[in-house]
């Protein structure tokens, strides 16, 4: 997700049991470009051992160009975005916008399969709008050109995120490919998360909004699976610490002030739902160190030693 999952957030997702974790998507252009800027948000974070690239394209050129060279970085997978519904990604043709096109994802597809050995993925959305819902096509289009796995969120872009995501979609896809099918959409619980593999047959799940400020959603997940029963929630104090871990993390990759700043949003879901934590993210707006911020949260929990050293 842009402007989320840095190497930082992917690295306490992998501590809390993400199996794999997928970069920002990234401009194939800007890759071919030489752009320092697209090759940051490759970055890996050290516990890592898996990860997937996602990249954005409009053309099987520009795509081939970014696969070159993203193979040298010895990805897991590369992954074509082919669901994003930002504008300024969709006016240069990339993103939800390939999806009229089936013709354009096969193409783009085979380009990237010429250039690497390494499993090519593409992610879908259920079609452009609700009198386009035309996802067994662009599916088979990219499996057709060699894709190895498809993930389908099953929204169309027009809308969104509002509404609720059709799982069904899921299902009639994982029953029409023959290589896997993952479904993503509305999986905010370990129990949505058991819900969608058990009525749709996916292969699995890609977990996206729900795992922001809640990246324990992945053991939970695991144990419900295994186990037939999720752990409890994560209480305050494990929220925090987290928060706090996440943060370090960050100013490690990008400084101490930069990451000041962009953990403001991640606090707000760090903390949602907890009682009186509204103090938290006032003072978070105008904390720029991580001083700073071990002091708001210390004094949130009510404790002197922050973070507790059993974490």
């Amino acid at each position: 997700m842009a402007g989320y999952t840095d190497a930082a957030f992917r690295a306490v997702c992998t501590d809390w049991g993400a199996p794999m974790c997928f970069t920002e998507m990234v401009s194939a252009e800007a890759l071919a470009r030489g752009s320092r800027k697209t090759e940051a948000l490759l970055r890996r974070a050290p516990n890592e051992a898996l990860i997937g690239f996602q990249i954005f394209a409009g053309s099987p050129a520009s795509a081939a160009a970014a696969v070159k060279i993203l193979s040298r970085l010895e990805p897991t997978v590369i992954d074509l975005n082919c669901g994003c519904s930002v504008p300024k990604v969709l006016k240069t043709g990339c993103g939800a916008a390939l999806l009229r096109t089936p013709d354009a994802i096969r193409g783009i597809v085979e380009a990237m399969r010429q250039e690497t050995a390494l499993p090519v993925t593409v992610k879908l959305r259920s079609g452009w709008d609700d009198a386009s819902r035309n996802f067994r096509d662009t599916a088979e289009a990219a499996v057709t050109a060699g894709a190895s796995l498809v993930t389908l969120h099953p929204r169309t872009r027009a809308q969104g995120f509002t509404g609720k995501a059709q799982w069904e979609d899921i299902t009639a896809l994982a029953a029409l490919l023959p290589v896997p099918v993952l479904g993503s959409g509305d999986l905010f619980t370990s129990e949505d998360v058991r819900r969608m593999l058990e009525s749709t047959r996916c292969a699995g799940v890609m977990l996206a909004r729900g795992a922001v400020g809640n990246p324990f959603l992945f053991r939970e997940a695991m144990e419900l699976l295994e186990t037939g029963s999720a752990p409890p929630p994560a209480d305050a104090g494990l929220r925090l610490e987290t928060a706090y871990r996440h943060l370090t993390l960050m100013a490690a990759f990008v400084g101490e002030r930069l990451a000041c700043r962009e953990m403001r949003k991640h606090c707000v879901a760090y903390t949602r739902g907890l009682s009186g934590s509204a103090a938290v993210r006032q003072a978070a707006v105008h904390a720029d160190t991580l001083e700073e911020y071990r002091s708001i949260f210390a004094a949130y929990l009510g404790v002197q030693e922050f973070p507790a050293a059993s974490h």
